[in-house]
């Protein structure tokens, strides 16, 4: 055995621990509740100088796969971390990567894959995977996942396949357990040993091509090796495990079991739940009830055999699944060990339970609950737990909607006049006149910029509206379950797809109207996008705008990945610290400029893009009702506001406006429009007098203040002339139509 030291840690933190010690080659990797901790805890090792692993943010997790998979052919060590709707956005990557025998690890951090959107845990986004072709181990407490991860990298590089370790978010990802690990890191990196890749994309002097076309006859002798893999993983998982233990003085094999031996009542739970089941086991065993509970560590390969050797004295077996197979009465453990416990003879009655859904606690009683219903003969094969009936109730309104005629009081109108969009009034304080469409009452954070600059956006657009939302905070903190903050109809679409979403409403509303379903006027559609969504959701952006789709599309650019604790986004300021890109002896916090969106949606040649900023409240409501009118008459409009967010920013709710100003003044966030391919610049500092070096605005907020330090003098400067550089093109297309 090696020596180990003492840690109180949680799941999160001992994956990256273990990817530390591992000291991976690359992660590629997307931030996603629960599994983002796992790159945070790694990029704060990093900064420290703790290990040398690239960490590569992509902008969406199907890129993150993709970065992996590129790494993977390349002959080194990958990592990777997901969770839900990331996962499944990931899917399509993840038979590339089996198919074509790379190995890898990536960490699951299990949690309820939407709709209706939900960030807790439960199995419905691992068991997609299945059928992927990847190792599958399942890690049922922190120092499991500790364990697992160094196992899985040995696995996946003897059998020549990726390996998934998966364990429950916000149970065991977040909750916090002594643990031991090893003290050396060459301790762990001696026991994965080298990697010598049998062929690589790197190789130059014996040249190969990865994942070539295959026609039936070769496909599917592919995938039965595939398949011989998947068994020759059968057989080195003990042999891994012993040779684990060896070192570690922890044992683990395939299957574990609690009091079942002798058991007549059998519990079947995966992952931490079955910690809590023993506990309900042995209040039955003190009762005299012959009462076990069993699960299993590996889900692939499948240990079918040793899961009904666990069975055979039975009379009943209760499966309790996170998820649900939607038709075939259980979960994908029911079926699985229905199965087994068929091939094996075994013929206990077997009872299927859904429970746990969305993060729902499981607590002893629980557990109880389902024992006691094998003793009843009566009771139903398949069944939810916690769930219960819904009752019939009128819809309540709390606002009144508001009508065409109510959003349209005249005080901001824009026409086109011998073909150029003139706006007529838009004066501040008139506006507060208009009806509000996202009432009070949400949740957002004090001083949070959102619910400003969408109400500001509001004001200047007249008439009917309809909302979508992509997740963020500000969908996160309007439409909490039953209630919602808004008086107009709104739609929600996660991050990846809100843009070709409000494309398809658009449509399907002119469709109506033409046939004469839907009474005939004109609704603006406005979707709104931030906290990142136009990192993963810019290939659907693009698509719209270069179909030119008739609708707005909004950012509040809070510079940020908030929803989810503030990683770093494409749009964050270089510099500027975060969970993901933090400040220490080896990193100074982002290493790249910031995302010029505006620029990349004025090049698909939409016919109106503007910024806005809250400073500046006359010019924001002119520009929304000009994008009203565009959207109206020639296709897509962008609108992208700066947008405060003081909890993440480190500055206080009652400067933000100053702040604002100053991201303005200093050009990091010029105000300008792009009007049919002609840029005005609607408001310039220098000819005010106002024009501010970076360093002032950067200096106002705790996640750039560091830059004051005179170390990194040549990182303001650096940013300092990339903002230069980029007011003085804007200035260049200010003066020259052509440009």
């Amino acid at each position: 055995m090696k020596k180990q030291r003492v840690l109180f840690d949680s799941g999160n933190e001992l994956a990256a621990y273990a990817a530390k010690q591992i000291n991976y080659h690359v992660m590629g990797y997307y931030p996603i509740t629960p599994s983002t901790q796992i790159a945070e805890f790694l990029d704060q090792m990093k900064a420290d100088g703790e290990h040398d692993i690239s960490l590569i943010a992509a902008e969406g997790e199907h890129s993150a796969a993709g970065i992996c998979y590129g790494a993977s052919t390349g002959g080194g060590r990958v990592f990777n971390a997901t969770s839900a709707n990331g996962l499944l956005y990931a899917l399509e990557e993840l038979p590339v990567q089996s198919g074509t025998r790379f190995p890898m690890v990536m960490n699951v951090a299990c949690r309820t894959v939407s709709g209706p959107l939900s960030i807790k845990g439960d199995h419905s986004d691992i068991m997609y995977t299945l059928n992927t072709g990847w190792v599958i181990l399942f890690a049922n407490s922190p120092q499991a996942v500790y364990d697992f991860n160094i196992c899985a990298l040995k696995l996946a590089e003897r059998v020549k396949l990726p390996v998934i370790v998966a364990f429950d978010g916000f149970f065991t990802s977040h909750q916090k357990r002594r643990c031991e690990v090893f003290e050396e890191d060459s301790d762990v990196q001696a026991f994965v040993g080298k990697y010598d890749a049998p062929y690589s994309a790197l190789d130059l002097a014996h040249p190969v091509s990865i994942g070539s076309y295959m026609n039936e006859p070769d496909i599917i002798n592919n995938k039965f090796q595939l398949h011989l893999a998947m068994e020759q993983a059968r057989e080195a998982i003990p042999e891994i495990f012993a040779e684990y233990e060896k070192l570690s003085g922890r044992a683990y094999c395939r299957t574990e079991s609690y009091l079942a031996d002798d058991a007549e009542v059998l519990l079947f739970l995966l992952g931490s739940s079955y910690h809590t089941a023993k506990v309900a086991a042995d209040r039955f065993r003190a009762q005299g009830k012959k009462v076990g509970v069993f699960t299993t560590n590996v889900l692939r390969p499948f240990p079918g055999e040793e899961l009904a050797a666990i069975c055979k004295n039975a009379k009943t077996v209760l499966v309790g699944d996170r998820q649900d197979s939607y038709g075939a009465e259980g979960g994908n453990m029911s079926l699985e060990i229905r199965a087994a416990l068929q091939r094996a003879g075994v013929s206990a009655r077997v009872l299927s339970r859904v429970y746990g859904l969305g993060g729902l606690d499981f607590y002893v009683e629980d557990a109880e609950r389902m024992i006691e219903s094998c003793y009843d003969a009566k009771a139903p094969a398949f069944d939810y737990l916690g769930s219960y009936p819904g009752e019939q109730v009128d819809n309540q309104q709390y606002f009144a909607p508001i009508t065409g005629e109510a959003a349209s009081p005249g005080l901001t109108t824009c026409v086109f006049e011998d073909g150029k969009a003139v706006v007529r009034g838009g004066r501040v304080n008139e506006t507060t006149a208009m009806p509000k469409r996202l009432a009070p009452g949400h949740g957002a954070c004090p001083g949070c910029g959102i619910p400003v600059n969408v109400n500001l956006l509001l004001r200047g657009i007249e008439g009917n509206v309809v909302l979508l939302f992509q997740t963020g905070c500000g969908m996160v903190v309007t439409t909490a379950y039953p209630k919602t903050s808004f008086r107009v109809p709104y739609v929600h679409n996660l991050f990846q797809n809100g843009a070709a979403t409000l494309a398809g409403l658009v449509e399907m509303c002119r469709q109506r109207q033409k046939r004469g379903e839907l009474p005939e006027g004109e609704i603006t559609f406005v979707m709104v996008s931030g906290d990142g969504g136009m990192d993963i959701g810019m290939g659907s952006a693009i698509g719209t705008a270069l179909r030119n789709n008739h609708l707005i599309l909004f950012e509040y650019d809070n510079g940020g990945y908030m929803n989810t604790g503030y990683q770093l986004s494409y749009s964050t300021p270089m510099g500027a610290k975060s969970s993901t890109s933090h400040v220490g002896p080896n990193q100074y916090g982002k290493n790249f400029f910031h995302k010029d969106t505006p620029m990349i949606m004025a090049a698909t040649n939409i016919p109106y893009v503007a910024t806005v900023a809250e400073c500046n409240p006359a010019d924001f409501l002119k520009k929304a009702a000009k994008a009203k009118a565009y959207a109206a008459e020639h296709g897509m409009a962008y609108l992208k506001a700066l947008s405060a967010c003081p909890l993440n920013w480190g500055d206080k709710p009652n400067t933000e406006r100053r702040v604002i100003q100053a991201g303005v003044d200093c050009c990091y966030f010029p105000l300008y429009e792009v009007e049919r391919g002609i840029t005005k610049i609607t408001y310039d500092p220098e000819a005010a007098s106002k024009k501010l070096p970076a360093a002032d605005w950067l200096g106002m907020m705790g996640r750039t203040k560091h830059l004051m330090n005179e170390r990194y003098a040549d990182v303001v400067q650096a940013i300092q002339n990339e903002i230069d550089h980029r007011w003085l093109r804007l200035k260049a297309r200010n003066d020259c139509e052509l440009l």
